[in-house]
């Protein structure tokens, strides 16, 4: 097989294309012909003239992986259905690493790297034909990469199988809409979703904020801006300030991971904008509690009054193993929609009564976990085992199931 050299960027050595000289390509180990006797998974063939490090994204794309996991002493993995797997690679040295991942690096990237010890970007393989969310960083000296494999198709709520109120929070003319979730829980494929039916839908102008872009929209009904910290714009403070100035109705911040973050964004819904953010917590209600967290005590009552009228609707997700053709993992949601019961409470630091406020919701559109994972279980997506397994609850899943409702507590 031919081997071609990758693109050289400015002042740094470019890497040869993966292909058959270990010592300048992805060190392979023995070919096996599919997933077996230790072999690891078979590798993906390298296309000339791409960077050698594209032959194992392009490996996680051939098994339809979720993440690739690179480090020093260890072979190429990837998480596949949930777990994490090897592939016939040989151990990947610190300098097989260095050729390996300098070259997908921009100078700005390997700046950062060098000097704040981990970087974020996104790498697209090919003629966009996937792209990922790469984190790359050092531990214990030596490199070290984790990175998403991000779908290119925005799906839709029925492909994701999400509750049908998400649909009603799309319609807000303003205020914020916050995703919350740990890592990995599916948050910015749900809100691209949310963004994409807008798209489709509302001659908006919609600006996204994020580190780095994802989802690449094109223009439908909206007019769609995406802007990627430290590449097109300097800082998230920056972005930010110029965000409302941009005559936007809808806008995205990718992330609330501080102060400056999170005012910025609620500055813009008290402005008139609607404002979608993600937030790393566990359910909806506890949401309340992260955001104030964010916050110095002194402040907590300023932010509580913010929350509660800005503040439209939480959705937490998590991400369960599915029973359905042709799909692995299904999202389990709970809404929390800011109604006159849940804004009294936020403005009474009740937030232990917040999870029955969403109970007796349900009308409007509310749900909780438990109610919601009956409803995957109904529906035959989820197995009871699975549904138990993920249940915040699952005395009261078990009761769900056999038709008995828990009244909730009075809390007005």
């Amino acid at each position: 097989m031919a081997v071609e050299p990758a693109p050289r960027p400015a002042a740094r050595p470019a890497v040869p294309v993966a292909a058959a000289v270990p010592a300048a390509s992805v060190p392979v180990a023995p070919k096996e012909p599919a997933t077996a006797k230790g072999g690891g998974l078979r590798l993906a063939d390298g296309v000339p003239g791409e960077p050698a490090a594209n032959q194992l994204f392009r490996t996680v794309m051939l098994h339809e992986g979720s993440d690739l996991h690179l480090k020093a002493g260890q072979p190429g993995m990837m998480r596949l259905r949930g777990v994490i797997q090897q592939m016939a690679t040989k151990p990947l040295s610190h300098e097989d690493l260095e050729k390996l991942l300098y070259p997908i690096l921009s100078e700005k990237q390997r700046d950062t790297l060098d000097t704040k010890g981990g970087a974020d970007f996104a790498h697209v393989v090919g003629n966009d034909e996937c792209r990922f969310r790469v984190n790359i960083f050092r531990q214990r000296g030596k490199l070290a990469l984790v990175s998403r494999r991000v779908s290119t198709n925005i799906p839709t709520f029925e492909k994701l199988g999400l509750p049908a109120a998400i649909e009603q929070l799309c319609h807000y003319d303003q205020g914020m809409v916050i995703l919350a979730g740990v890592t990995g829980s599916g948050k910015t494929t749900t809100i691209a979703a949310m963004l994409e039916y807008i798209n489709l839908r509302e001659a908006l102008h919609i600006l996204t904020i994020e580190d780095p872009i994802e989802f690449v929209f094109t223009d439908k009904m909206s007019v769609v801006n995406q802007r990627e910290v430290y590449l097109d714009v300097s800082d998230w403070h920056t972005a930010l300030k110029h965000a409302v100035r941009q005559d936007p109705d809808v806008i995205l911040v990718g992330e609330m991971r501080d102060q400056d973050t999170f005012e910025a964004g609620i500055h813009a819904a008290e402005t008139g904008h609607v404002v979608f953010g993600t937030i790393h917590a566990s359910s909806a209600a506890s949401t309340i509690s992260r955001i104030l967290d964010l916050f110095p005590p002194i402040q907590h009552h300023a932010v509580r009054q913010s929350l509660a009228f800005n503040l439209k609707a939480v959705v937490a997700q998590k991400l369960v193993p599915s029973i359905k053709p042709g799909t692995t993992r299904l999202p389990t949601n709970e809404i929390m929609i800011i109604n006159p019961t849940i804004r009294d409470l936020i403005l009474k630091s009740k937030d232990d009564s917040l999870l029955d406020a969403i109970r007796i919701g349900y009308i409007e559109g509310m749900v909780d976990f438990t109610e919601n994972l009956r409803q995957l279980v109904d529906r035959g997506d989820v197995d009871k085992a699975t549904a138990l397994e993920f249940a915040p609850n699952p005395e009261q899943l078990k009761m769900a199931l056999k038709g008995i409702k828990v009244a909730a507590p009075g809390i007005l």
